[in-house]
Formats: C-alpha cells, sequence, structure tokens
C-alpha cells in the first residue's frame, strides 16, 4: 500500500476527440492496437461506464477542472471562441489551486481551450474574414508591415487569464491547436511573436481552421513530439523535489489537426489518419510512462488516462466502420450528442500500492470527479462551493464500493445544450434527436419523434428502443431529479448554490414541449 497518499503524485493524461472504441482493451473488435493504454489497463483499473460532462472540448475541460458540471457557467452550448475570455473565473476554486495549496508543484503541458482573455480587440488583422482568406493552398498573403508591427505589440503583452489564474505554476502548450494564434504559450506569453499568415496549405482538411497569425516554419507534427519532451523534463525536474506535483496532459490529439509524423503514417492498416494519430498518441502515453519509470516516481504516482468526449465523426468514422473500427464501439452517435457516443469515454486509471492491477469497475464515474478524488486523498473537505458535482473515485479505486456512497446519477449536455441524465440503469435524453451533428433536432421534430427519450442502459446500451410512452412515470421523475440538480446549484450534498447564469433544460426557444 501506499503510505503517504497526500504524498502521491498525480499524472492526468488527457485524449482529445479518441471514442471509447479507439482503446483496444474496451474494444476488442477494434482494429486499432494501443498497446500503452493496454498496459495502463494491465497495471491499474478499467472504468467502463466513465462520462464527459459534455459532448465537446471546452465544457468537458471546465468540468474536470473545477468539478462543476459546465452549463453551471455562462457556456451554455457550443465552446469558447477564438480569442476568447477565460471561462473559469479568477475566483473559481481548481483542481491545481486545489493541490497548490495543499503543497503540490502544478504543471499544464498541451492545449488549454478555456479561454485566454488575450489583451486586444479581435480585428481583421487577426482574424481575418472568409474573404481575405487565400484561394489556394499555395496563395498565403503576405502580412503587411503594419500588421507586423501590430502583432509585435499585441502578442508582447501577457494573456489576462489562462492556465496561470486557473492554479497552474507553469504552463506550455497552445491555445487551440488549428486556431490561431499558431505559436505556443508559455505561462502567461506567447514564445515568440507570429510573424506571417499561416500557410494556406495548413487551412482546411482536417488541418487548420481559419487563417491567423503564425510563427515561421510552424507545422502541426511537432505538437506530441514536444509535449512529450516537455513531459519528461518536468518529471525529471519534479523528481529531484520533496514537493509532490500535478501533470495535466491534455494532448492535442487526436483532434484535428489530423497532422502524423511519417513513423505513424500508415501504422493503423485502416487508411485512416485519425487512426494513425491515435496510435501516435498512445506512444506519447508510453513515453510519459517510461519518464515516471526512468526518474523513479512510477510506484508513488497515480496516472489517469482520459478523454474529452468521443470521436468525431468528420474524420472518417464511416469508412473506418467499414473497415470493421468502430470508435464508438457500438454506443448510439459521436462528439458532440447527448447519446453516448458523444460523451462515453475511456478512462483507465493505475496506483501502485491502491488500485489493484488488471481490475476493473462498471461504476458510473465522470470526469468531473477528479476534484473530490483529490480532496480525499489529502484527507481535506472541500469549501462548499467548490466540487458541486464531484464524487470522489477513491473508494472505487480501493474496491470499497459496494459500501460507499457513489455516484447514481450524472448529467450530459450536447454541443446544442441538450441535457441527458442517467439515474442507474436510465437514461432520459431532453431533444428528438441527438442534440449534435448526428441528428439534427428540428428535422427529428419534423418527423415527428417524441420530444424525449428514455432509455434502458443495461438491456439497450445502444439507446435504440425509446421507451417514453411506455414509462411516463419514470419519465416525469428523471426530469424532476435534473431540475432539483439545477436549482440547487449543486448534484452533491451541501447548501444550495447558485449557477452562473439561468439553465433552460428545454432550449424552448428552438421547439415546444408538452412534458
Amino acid at each position: 500500500m501506499v503510505m503517504n497518499w497526500k504524498r502521491s503524485n498525480i499524472v492526468y493524461f488527457l485524449v482529445d476527440d479518441m471514442g471509447y472504441g479507439d482503446v483496444s482493451c474496451l474494444n476488442p473488435a477494434g482494429k486499432i492496437q494501443t498497446r500503452n493504454f493496454d498496459r495502463l489497463a494491465r497495471e491499474g483499473m478499467v472504468f467502463t461506464d466513465a462520462h464527459s460532462s459534455s459532448a465537446v472540448c471546452s465544457p468537458s475541460r471546465y468540468s474536470l477542472l473545477t468539478g462543476r458540471y459546465n452549463w453551471r457557467s455562462r457556456l451554455q452550448k457550443g465552446i469558447v471562441g477564438l480569442y476568447g475570455d477565460a471561462l473559469i473565473t479568477e475566483d473559481r476554486v481548481t483542481v491545481p489551486k486545489l493541490l497548490h495549496d495543499n503543497g503540490y508543484h502544478t504543471a499544464c503541458l498541451g492545449k488549454w481551450h478555456l479561454g485566454m482573455s488575450w489583451d486586444f480587440q479581435v480585428t481583421e488583422d487577426v482574424l481575418p474574414g472568409k474573404e481575405k482568406k487565400p484561394c489556394t493552398a499555395y496563395d498565403t498573403p503576405k502580412p503587411t508591415q503594419q500588421q507586423l508591427e501590430l502583432w509585435k505589440d499585441l502578442f508582447s503583452r501577457p494573456v489576462r487569464g489562462g492556465p496561470l489564474v486557473a492554479g497552474f505554476d507553469y504552463y506550455f502548450g497552445v491555445d487551440v491547436p488549428n486556431w490561431p494564434p499558431y505559436c505556443y504559450i508559455e505561462n502567461d506569453r506567447t514564445v515568440g511573436i507570429p510573424s506571417e499568415w499561416l500557410p494556406s496549405r495548413l487551412l482546411g482538411d482536417n488541418l487548420a481552421g481559419p487563417q491567423g497569425p503564425a510563427m515561421p516554419y510552424w507545422h502541426f507534427e511537432q505538437f506530441l513530439p514536444t509535449f512529450a519532451e516537455k513531459a519528461d523534463h518536468y518529471i525529471r525536474e519534479r523528481a529531484q523535489s520533496r514537493e509532490p506535483f500535478f501533470l495535466y496532459l491534455p494532448m492535442t490529439s487526436p483532434h484535428t489537426p489530423l497532422s502524423v509524423n511519417k513513423p505513424w503514417i500508415g501504422k493503423s492498416g485502416l487508411n485512416n489518419l485519425y487512426a494513425d494519430l491515435v496510435l501516435e498518441t498512445d506512444d506519447v502515453f508510453g513515453r510519459v510512462l517510461d519518464s515516471l519509470k526512468r526518474y523513479g516516481v512510477e510506484e508513488n504516482t497515480l496516472v489517469i488516462f482520459a478523454s474529452d468526449n468521443g470521436c468525431a465523426h468528420y474524420i472518417g468514422m464511416a469508412q473506418m466502420k467499414e473497415q470493421g473500427h468502430d470508435p464508438s464501439a457500438g454506443y448510439r452517435g459521436s462528439k458532440s450528442d447527448a447519446w453516448d457516443g458523444g460523451h462515453r469515454i475511456p478512462c483507465i486509471a493505475r496506483w501502485p500500492g491502491v488500485i489493484q492491477p488488471g481490475s476493473s469497475c462498471n461504476r458510473l464515474v465522470c470526469l468531473t470527479d477528479l476534484m473530490a478524488t483529490c480532496a480525499d486523498m489529502l484527507g481535506i473537505s472541500l469549501p462548499e462551493n467548490a466540487g458541486e458535482d464531484s464524487i470522489s473515485m477513491m473508494p472505487l479505486f480501493r474496491e470499497e464500493s459496494m459500501t460507499a456512497d457513489m455516484r447514481e446519477t450524472a448529467v450530459h449536455h450536447s454541443i446544442a445544450g441538450k441535457f441527458a441524465i442517467r439515474s442507474g440503469k436510465w437514461k432520459l435524453v431532453l431533444c428528438p434527436g441527438s442534440g449534435g451533428w448526428t441528428k439534427n433536432d428540428a428535422e427529428a421534430v419534423r418527423e415527428g419523434l417524441p420530444l424525449v427519450q428514455l432509455y434502458d442502459m443495461e438491456r439497450d446500451p445502444g439507446e435504440m428502443v425509446n421507451l417514453c410512452d411506455i414509462y411516463p412515470d419514470q419519465v416525469k421523475s428523471m426530469v424532476a431529479l435534473l431540475k432539483k440538480q439545477v436549482e440547487n446549484g449543486r448534484s452533491t450534498p451541501g447548501e444550495k448554490l447558485n449557477n452562473d447564469v439561468p439553465v433552460d433544460i428545454w432550449k424552448e426557444d428552438e421547439y415546444q414541449h408538452d412534458t
């Protein structure tokens, strides 16, 4: 057993847009072999009913770092936009703040996408409109001298939000990998000053989104090797300190840009760059595990691997299914959806001396649970206004779930802000479609589909048989449960709190309901 949990290091490896079925130990029928994620499963515990709080990026990251459902914040649908303001408010208790205040050094290496609150007004000089985008792959405009001088001024300023404000002692990474500015950020400043527009050959085709300022010779293949090297350096440095550390590694992959380093191109055998990028991501994770062992901290480190949401359909999901690989592993839908394919995620944890190697847990868990788990590790109580939707996973790690109060419900949120809630075996979806890209809700209304969906997840994990007409009392009970969790400002015991903005569980501005 680990003798002093309070001194255990924590490494949280968060991948981006990786489906439940993309990890081979979770999907034996799949075609992608993730040997390092599988290694973690052999050495730790696999969670087969793990979920992100949202089916898209920014809101899931908010929930992970705050222990609070994302829809309690101002972000009621979608993601944090280009050059967006910080979603995490300065007064909010976060996982890194909690750990820092209890003797941990905290670092974040990778993708942020929670808003940096850049200290400038967004104009066409930093985000050109469509009419200013180049028309061909080789027609990259040159910045004017006036733009270069402006960029020098704007990108010399520190960001006003970001990881340091959220509680990290050190940060290195990118805000959003496929959005400008195309440069690294270290702590609260860009690493260098962008001095050219991103080459047009890197726009579109599952690479970059909008045009924007970039560092010279910028390329997306550099991300994973750079983050692996930074992680190795950080672990080596912290291993020499008596201070425990929290290393948050939110990878840019296998989310777009689908830029794969040469050794990994074609390795999946699926003729799909996303699948190849999954393998390269798995390799980087293996390098992190090797670093923990190399520097002598493996035995005293809790390692958690998870994804922020399900796989995105636009990376060639249909073509992979034709070849026998389903990133959603049979669960309905994909990224963006209120159906399980949007938010059921791979989640594996290893903690030598605490977690039994080769174990599995089928209890319901959520990304929000990191906050309460850390507090439990530290032997402290959370403030009343922190971790409102977080439940400790420590009893699960120690396989004490039969006697402990554990998570019985989880609230899910789609890209369009549509709600779903799990309670035991039941799942209620408050929209007629997927709430996302798979099945448009307005179209579902026109087709006459019911405005709510009720599924028995034990008998029907694929969410194919809507039981709302057969069990109307169950529908009403779960609507009341969701309303209570919304109105209380929390889903855990404690004093009633306020959400940041009013929360509409029905989104009545889009269509009417009769429940």
